[in-house]
């Protein structure tokens, strides 16, 4: 994988549960798609009110989560379907802001080039309800803390 410069945020347009839904979702894009990892760096869920961020691919191998950008970008899922329901997001948002700033100073990554899927693809993905700008305003605050 080249050296990223973005980072792509996805949502499962799944039902967030009360149980742990990344090993499912792990699960399908091995078993379904036939991939050999998940397709997402990260991601993050809220469990029964706890907010858990959790690892996927490794960021140095390429990710299986956008057609024709996964050679430079990061993904990063939010488990929910954010096109019909916002509850929880912020708290999510606060808690994956400790992920993305690192990346973002890492790799050198502006906080501008974190960026929904829907900017590549015909899909509604992050989802209609989805507050990217609030994202990209937590990640720039965090990051002037971190310096």
């Amino acid at each position: 994988m080249n050296k990223p410069i973005k980072i792509i945020i996805h949502h499962s347009l799944t039902r967030d549960s009360a149980s742990v839904s990344w090993g499912a979702i792990s699960h399908y894009h091995r078993a379904v798609r036939g991939w050999n990892d998940i397709g997402y760096h990260a991601g993050c869920e809220d469990v029964n009110g706890r907010v858990e961020c959790l690892f996927g691919r490794p960021w140095h191998i390429q990710g299986a989560h956008t057609q024709g950008q996964n050679h430079d970008s990061l993904g990063f899922c939010f488990v929910g379907n954010f096109d019909v329901e916002e509850p929880g997001v912020k708290r999510m948002v606060e808690a994956v802001v400790r992920v993305l700033a690192p990346w973002c100073l890492q790799f050198g990554i502006d906080p501008d080039n974190i960026r929904g899927h829907n900017e590549f693809s015909s899909k509604t993905c992050p989802g209609t309800m989805f507050p990217m700008d609030l994202l990209r305003e937590m990640v720039r605050t965090e990051l002037e803390d971190l310096k």
